[in-house]
């Protein structure tokens, strides 16, 4: 593998590298979709809205399986076969739609596309930077992840004091968060790439991998410009 990888010329290693990334999105872009496409259908549906929203052990419930799912995805996804990988993040993305309903019950329609437009094109410009840029962005990454930490602690704090100046400084905080760790981890993703295993099952599951990172990033800065750009019903 070592000798294959010193043969390769520098373009052929920038055409795997893009290969792989598009492989990255399209995997993405299936959770997305399947995600979108679960909420929509649950939230038109009043006896399942009223299944899940009604009962929050049910819902609770949910919430942790999300979290046991990715969390054994994200673990051990090197383990797992290619097929494996795949279902476990399709199905967590199935399951996210689930939970992620509730936006189209306390959204307007309008106001949720908007939103998904503005995601779109924000996460576009950073994923793309985060590929092209020479930068080290591991010093972004370190420290949006740190805010990260402290996001989600003011956050569980906030669920107990409902105070609105706190409940905007974390929106705007979340949005910058979420905008570097699209960048940084669009970079880390490339650089994470094995050159000279494409097509193989260890080259799907490295782009499994690399879209829950972004599929995650994605869905957490949509959630948090909801809270911006949302018009409530």
């Amino acid at each position: 593998m070592q000798t294959e990888i010193q043969n390769l010329t520098q373009s052929q290693v920038e055409l795997e590298q893009k290969e792989f990334i598009v492989n990255v999105y399209k995997w993405m872009s299936m959770g997305l979709f399947l995600t979108a496409a679960v909420a929509y259908i649950v939230a038109g549906s009043k006896p399942i809205t009223d299944f899940i929203f009604g009962n929050m052990l049910v819902f609770f419930g949910l919430m942790i399986a999300e979290v046991v799912l990715v969390g054994h995805l994200a673990v051990n996804v090197k383990k797992m076969s290619a097929s494996t990988a795949m279902n476990t993040f399709l199905g967590y993305s199935a399951l996210n739609g689930l939970t992620l309903s509730c936006i189209f019950l306390l959204y307007t329609a309008s106001s949720i596309t908007t939103t998904f437009v503005v995601t779109a094109g924000t996460f576009g410009i950073m994923s793309f930077y985060g590929y092209v840029t020479k930068k080290d962005l591991t010093s972004v990454g370190n420290i949006c992840f740190m805010a990260l930490i402290g996001l989600i602690i003011a956050s569980l704090v906030n669920m107990f004091l409902n105070n609105g100046m706190m409940y905007w400084i974390i929106t705007y905080a979340g949005i910058l968060i979420f905008v570097g760790l699209t960048a940084y981890d669009t970079q880390k993703i490339k650089q994470l790439n094995i050159i000279g295993n494409s097509g193989t099952e260890e080259d799907v599951k490295e782009s499994i991998s690399g879209a829950l990172i972004l599929y995650l990033d994605f869905i957490n800065l949509f959630l948090m410009l909801l809270r911006l750009f949302g018009n409530r019903k």
